[in-house]
């Protein structure tokens, strides 16, 4: 049976931008409905220590810090619903968002917060550590710090990696650089960073067959992709920088996208061309993609949506 209700402001997603858009919506008296999605809490339920969100001066377990943010949300009325959005109706408003593949809901405005998700190599090693939190990350930013004075291996031959490898060799010892190609996609400035920086050693023509380490990384067993010669190399961390997917499969033919997918919004604001519909974190960012700006754009989308519908009327 189909279900119907009108809702003042939707928010889909439910990672730190979909938190703090609910946290602001609801303190706005938008009475906002959250539908946090298949993975509720995003990409930092997966991460284990996170040292670099402000005011947590001994860091917080990525869990903990979402459930702080829950909590946070739900005390101001937020109301949090563990559904997924199966499909959206922009064309008219309000605007349609079905869920559950059967119950519609009815919204004056929307807030999207759907993230990105790493892309990883999938293997069967890489995604055990992973797991396990044993120093495996798609984030240099986030967690090179704690392999301070180690060696460590990167993955990928783009500006991302590229820019990692740099950042990493900051702090780190050496860091291996591993291109399965023979040559970096990176931009011209870029590879010349890494070229002329001392501790950066490439291994070009390398794929990975294996993360080694049972509790945490100890080394990486690498294919040489022309010759078929495998080496080893003993490092301590391993980063994967092969890109993300926006997680807009449901928006496509319905907003403006970019050619990578992630949802285009108007320079200094969280709106998207659909006039209502406000787009905020790593779902539109491909350049921070922090937790702390995904909060922060959160409260843009927020502030943006209390404002708009103000101008409508229904507020």
């Amino acid at each position: 049976m189909q279900s119907s209700e009108r809702i003042k402001c939707i928010i889909i997603g439910s990672g730190p931008a979909g938190y703090t858009a609910a946290i602001y919506a609801a303190r706005a008296d938008l009475k906002p409905v959250m539908i946090a999605g298949m993975e509720p809490g995003g990409q930092l339920m997966t991460t284990t220590e996170v040292d670099n969100f402000p005011g947590y001066p001994d860091g917080v377990q990525g869990p903990k810090l979402m459930d702080d943010l829950r909590k946070q949300a739900e005390r101001f009325g937020t109301v949090v619903r563990y559904e997924f959005v199966s499909s959206v109706d922009f064309s008219s408003r309000p605007f349609k968002v079905t869920v559950n593949e059967k119950d519609i809901l009815f919204a004056d405005s929307i807030i999207i917060s759907t993230g990105a998700t790493a892309k990883w190599l999938e293997l069967e090693s890489e995604q055990r550590l992973r797991k396990i939190s044993g120093g495996v990350s798609a984030c240099a930013v986030c967690d090179g710090f704690f392999f301070k004075g180690q060696d460590v291996a990167i993955v990928g031959g783009g500006d991302t990696a590229a820019e990692e490898a740099t950042y990493l060799a900051n702090i780190c010892k050496k860091v291996y650089m591993i291109v399965r190609k023979d040559f970096l996609r990176a931009s011209k400035a870029m590879q010349s960073r890494v070229e002329h920086t001392a501790n950066i050693e490439m291994l070009y023509n390398h794929e990975t067959i294996e993360v080694l380490g049972d509790k945490g990384v100890s080394g990486a067993l690498l294919k040489n992709v022309k010759t078929g010669a495998q080496k080893k190399i003993d490092i301590a961390g391993f980063f994967v920088a092969i890109g993300h997917h926006p997680n807009t499969s449901v928006f496509k033919g319905k907003l403006d996208l970019d050619e990578q997918g992630y949802i285009k919004t108007i320079p200094g604001t969280a709106q998207t061309n659909v006039e209502g519909v406000f787009a905020s974190g790593d779902v539109q960012d491909k350049t921070y993609r922090q937790a702390i700006t995904a909060a922060g754009s959160g409260c843009m989308a927020a502030l943006d949506a209390e404002r708009w519908l103000a101008s409508k009327g229904n507020h």
